[in-house]
């Protein structure tokens, strides 16, 4: 039977694979969002700053900051990419979300298992850049090749995962090939994903299942519970399959963003190092709002992880703040060998 060799927990964000300096771009679209979600109320961005004024984010936000942030961040994905070459995991299963790049408003799966053959992933085109926000075209190159690149995905695998799903009774969309959207600002399989290739696998990329859970986009988002769940069941579906090729498992995304919560983060890392499946599951779900949300990815990654003689540590968290309303992203770097 197939054996998990390797679990890993990583973000993806844009403050990865851009510059320190970069990373202000991005301020804008903090000032120009009607609210923030925090500690389960909504608040403006002025508003953050006043309730915020106590913990100084202004100076953790300076350039010295970014720039120490930054290079601590780059270290982390450097000692996950070299575990992955250490390991050699032969199929990867990515627990990973889609923010309109995938899917668009037509069509939002709650949870999507990738089954083809292959799959593809491309630059921006001219005609994309402009209907990208405000920074994340300068994020491209971390989760973006080149060029236009097919990857091999793993179908006997995404086929057990969805034939186990339908029998436990979730209900799955089979995705066999990306869809392709007119005038849309992204092509290709999503970030969450292309990061993993790019990142940790850098570009030696293996068959692998993407599944794409909808952690964003109300109504239909799953439950933190559901999302553990059904963790569980591809890690059944995993360990069922008859075959003798080793398997890695991501959790793609988070931490805390676009609201740094380094409460709630420390509160993930501990709960993943004690297998507290109750903690991360009992949180309500105003925790799990826009960037936040994926560390949905993470849980389900853990109901997989848990049920394994896996077991390590955290390479590195680092809070990479923009502003002093304490806006941007909380990086985690996690790994089980």
């Amino acid at each position: 039977m197939a054996e998990i060799v390797l679990g890993m927990w990583t973000s993806h964000g844009p403050t990865l694979s851009t510059t320190p300096e970069q990373w202000l771009m991005r301020v804008k679209a903090d000032k120009n969002r009607p609210f923030h979600p925090f500690r389960l109320r909504n608040y403006s961005f002025e508003q953050l700053k006043e309730l915020r004024r106590s913990e100084d984010l202004g100076a953790q936000a300076s350039l010295e900051e970014r720039t120490a942030r930054h290079a601590r961040c780059q270290n982390a994905i450097t000692k996950m990419a070299d575990l992955w070459d250490e390991v050699k995991p032969d199929v990867a299963v990515i627990m990973g979300n889609d923010q309109k790049e995938i899917f668009n408003e037509d069509v939002i799966p709650a949870f999507t298992v990738f089954a083809g053959e292959t799959l593809h992933n491309e630059p921006a085109s001219a005609e994309q850049i402009p209907l990208m926000a405000p920074g994340i075209h300068e994020a491209e190159d971390g989760h973006n090749p080149p060029q236009y690149t097919e990857y091999p995905g793993q179908p006997e695998l995404g086929k057990l995962i969805i034939e186990t799903a339908t029998r436990e009774c979730f209900d799955v969309t089979q995705m066999m090939k990306l869809p392709k959207h007119e005038k849309h600002w992204s092509s290709g399989v999503g970030h969450a994903f292309g990061y993993i290739y790019r990142q940790v696998m850098r570009d030696n990329v293996v068959p692998n299942v993407p599944i794409i859970s909808n952690t964003f986009f109300p109504p239909n988002q799953p439950t933190a519970k559901r999302c553990f769940e059904f963790g569980q069941m591809v890690g059944r579906a995993i360990k069922s399959w008859d075959s003798d090729l080793k398997v890695a498992v991501f959790g793609s995304g988070g931490m805390s963003h676009f609201v740094i919560d380094e409460d709630l983060d420390q509160l993930f890392m501990k709960a993943l190092a004690n297998r507290d499946a109750k903690t991360l599951t009992s949180l309500d779900d105003g925790y799990f709002q826009t960037g936040t949300s994926e560390l949905k990815n993470w849980i389900a990654a853990a109901g997989i992880l848990f049920d394994t003689v896996l077991d390590g540590g955290v390479i590195d968290y680092v809070p990479c703040y923009r502003s002093e309303a304490g806006t941007g992203t909380a990086n985690g770097f996690v790994s089980w060998q």
